[in-house]
Order: C-alpha cells, then structure tokens, then sequence
C-alpha cells in the first residue's frame, strides 16, 4: 500500500465518521479504527485531529484550485468570465460534499466545517482571482486600483452566500445579494450595466 493511499484512506475515515458524530466527539483513535491502520500510523502523515481536517477540507477543494490556476493563466478568457467560472466548481464542490455528509448541514456542525472551507477558499484564491483582475486592469476591461482588495471582497461575499452556511438565505435573498454585488463591479469597474449579470447564474 502506497503511502498517497494510506494518506486519503485517513481522510475517507474522517470523512465518514463526520456523517454520524460531531467532529468534536471524534478521536485519532476511532479515526485510525476506522481507517483499519494503528494510532501510530495516523501521527505519522498527521500531527493531530485538526490536521486531518485541514487536509480533508484541501482535498474537498482541490479541483477548484486547480482550476483557479489554471484559467489565470488563459488570457484569452474574458477575466470575469474566468471569475465565474470559478466561482461554478467552487459551489459544485461544496455541493458534492454536503451531497456525501447530509450531517453537515446542520447549523453548529455545517458552520465549523464551512469555517474551514471558506477560510481555505479564501486563501486559496485570493492571490488567483487578484492576478486575474490585474490582468482585465491590463487589458482595459476593468478599472480598479486596488486589485487584491476586490478579489478579497468578492471572494467574501460569493464564497458566504453561495456557501449558505453561515448566513443561511433563501434562493431569493442569495439571488438579491449577488445582483447588488454584479451592479457594485460593474459601477467599480467600469463595465455597463447588465454586462456582467451571467456572474449570477449561480
């Protein structure tokens, strides 16, 4: 057995034992039974709990990831479409993995766990998103002086209300929100109304 497939058979461990207990109520111990390895093996790719949480939360949204990186490289791409476009598999995978742990979505347990996503994403994408913006500052399409600032702002508000954890909303509230976000970017950036209303397809 490689070591990559001990390392993900952890991490499927927790993954399953989140979909009947608190994360709190779960210990490296049943998280080793569970994985069918020794307590000794878990420390091995682990240096606690949270660490294997932290690594499940990488894997959920690594996709993503992967797909921020690669479309800032596509200059092609209009930039917002490429923001959309991100935004699309970062909502497909958090969906996918409410759809395989339905115990998440309650209020305590979804918003611990959603904490870590958000808090990941956002880290994750911000330094994407801000050269993405850049680049549609280069070519003209958008005019803003401060690129890293709108990528953390419109990381935030997406991110937490596509999410619907944290701040839960119905579909016309999340709907609401995103078009007064679309008709804030398109002012700030200088693009005609309307332009940019496909970011809503959410």
């Amino acid at each position: 057995m490689t070591n990559s497939t001990k390392y993900d058979m952890i991490l499927d461990a927790l993954q399953k034992l989140l979909e009947s207990k608190n994360i709190n109520a779960i210990t490296v111990s049943e998280i080793a039974q569970t994985a069918g390895m020794g307590k000794g093996s878990i420390y091995y790719y682990f240096s606690s709990k949270e660490a294997i949480l932290e690594a499940l939360v990488e894997r959920t949204y690594e996709k993503p990831l992967e797909i921020a990186t690669t479309l800032a490289d596509q200059r092609d791409i209009s930039p917002f479409t490429r923001m959309a476009m991100i935004f699309q598999a970062c909502r497909n995978s958090s969906s996918e993995f409410l759809k395989r742990d339905p115990s998440l979505s309650g209020v305590q347990e979804g918003a611990y766990i959603h904490h870590k996503f958000l808090n990941h994403l956002i880290i994750g994408l911000k330094p994407t998103l801000t050269e993405i913006i850049s680049q549609g500052i280069e070519q003209g399409k958008i005019s803003f002086g401060n690129p890293s600032a709108l990528a953390e702002i419109v990381l935030i508000v997406l991110t937490v209300k596509l999410d619907n954890t944290i701040v839960p909303s119905t579909p016309a509230e999340i709907e609401e929100t995103i078009r007064a976000l679309v008709a804030l970017l398109e002012r700030g950036t200088e693009n005609p109304e309307g332009s940019l209303n496909f970011l809503t397809a959410f």
